[in-house]
């Protein structure tokens, strides 16, 4: 499973959208991706979806998400 931590990323005002999308790119057939953000990242689940991936999220006891994209099992 690949961890992606984008938070210090949006603390300092920039985009974390083209390097979760090269880290997504960079998956073999059965990796995961696990994103740590500080927030729930709701956009992303449609563009997500329409990879392949589903998703399990996360809250935890410090306010951040820990979201962990899977690929559907057939894709």
């Amino acid at each position: 499973m690949a961890i992606l931590d984008v938070r210090d990323d949006l603390r300092q005002g920039r985009e974390p959208f083209t390097r979760i999308m090269q880290t997504v790119d960079g998956l073999g057939p059965d990796e995961s991706l696990e994103l740590v953000v500080p927030f729930e990242p709701a956009p992303l689940y449609m563009v997500m979806e329409r990879r392949g991936f589903s998703h399990r999220a996360k809250q935890t006891p410090d306010g951040d998400w820990r979201v962990v994209f899977s690929r559907e099992k057939g894709d």
